[in-house]
């Protein structure tokens, strides 16, 4: 790990270093309701859909109210349809809708609505967690490691987590691809040096600017 990785790491942090989280407006904390606010946006990430969507679909689902599995369980199915559609989530809409009212229902039915219970579950080895979270219809590999990207500065047994996103950018730019040496040079919060990492992957001008 070198002064000029390190000096790459902060430039892009202080570039790039925005969580999916709190984009859509999620102050996470180790408690049920942020969490499964994280599931819900994790799945909405799943989708061929743009991130920038799938944040503003989330920002819209928590503004109407479907911040608790138990809310979500309950909510009518055309609700959740017109909270995504007012966030332009609007390809996957109806069929999502589907999935987010099983996922509420899900997490009350299995973990009685407390998603720290996946983490007790998993005995706190991430292979499992990735596993349990695909569970979820809806739920692909991208998207738990979306969830467990993002969870890492709170379930601090997850970190660091890079995932294959992260760790191919982080190669690019030049920075250690091992998450360990990786996650030495994030101060801190990894899961905000991953976020950077997965939007640099995304954005060429990006890269070549730290490049």
């Amino acid at each position: 790990m070198s002064k000029k990785q390190q000096a790459t790491a902060t430039a892009l942090i202080d570039r790039a270093g925005r969580t999916y989280a709190d984009a859509a407006g999620i102050t996470l904390k180790d408690t049920p309701a942020p969490l499964f606010q994280l599931l819900v946006l994790s799945l909405l990430l799943s989708a061929r859909i743009s991130a920038d969507i799938a944040v503003a679909a989330a920002r819209e689902l928590n503004a109407a109210g479907y911040r608790t599995p138990q809310k979500m369980a309950d909510a009518k199915w055309q609700s959740l349809v017109d909270a995504l559609g007012r966030g332009h989530y609007v390809r996957y809409d109806e069929s999502t809708a589907t999935r987010l009212g099983e996922a509420g229902r899900k997490v009350v039915d299995d973990y009685g609505g407390d998603l720290r219970r996946l983490a007790a579950n998993a005995d706190r080895d991430t292979e499992r967690a990735a596993d349990l979270l695909q569970e979820f219809t809806g739920i692909g590999p991208t998207g738990a490691s979306v969830f467990l990207r993002e969870v890492q500065d709170v379930w601090q047994w997850v970190a660091p987590y890079f995932d294959k996103r992260a760790l191919t950018a982080a190669a690019e730019l030049g920075l250690p691809d091992d998450p360990e040496t990786l996650g030495r040079l994030a101060d801190g919060t990894p899961a905000t040096l991953a976020a950077a990492l997965v939007r640099a992957s995304l954005d060429d001008s990006l890269r070549a600017d730290l490049t």
